[in-house]
């Protein structure tokens, strides 16, 4: 599993971790049952804190990403298709909604904002 941290950035470490992981298993990087790797080694492996990567993991498993076996490990939950889905819809909803700030940050109004949109939809349909 190769997981990239960027210490420089203004997203914390374990929602990068968090997000990287729900990427590779939503595009099947990551299959249902794999093991991820213990808590100390992707620790030791990216130089960060354990903790870190244990807040990430608690994370993917309140997301119902994964689920932990005390003792035995992390590993790839099954994934509900509407659970797959749902997350995809957050992700398009969030790049929209950063759209919309974008646009009102030009001072676009929610006419224009739409005429937009709308004429963006459409060049992508022909």
């Amino acid at each position: 599993m190769k997981i990239i941290v960027n210490t420089t950035s203004m997203i914390p470490i374990y929602e990068q971790i968090v997000e990287q992981v729900k990427t590779m298993i939503l595009d099947g990087t990551l299959t249902q049952e794999s093991l991820l790797p213990s808590v100390r080694t992707l620790a030791k492996e990216l130089k960060i804190s354990a903790l870190t990567v244990k807040k990430a993991y608690d994370n993917l498993e309140a997301d119902g990403f994964t689920v932990t076996v005390h003792g035995k490990g992390t590993y790839v939950n099954t994934i509900d298709p509407g659970l797959l889905l749902e997350q995809r819809q957050k992700e398009v909803e969030a790049d929209l909604e950063m759209a919309i700030q974008k646009g009102r940050a030009c001072n676009l109004n929610d006419e224009e904002l739409k005429q937009m949109f709308l004429l963006l939809l459409e060049d992508e349909i022909c």
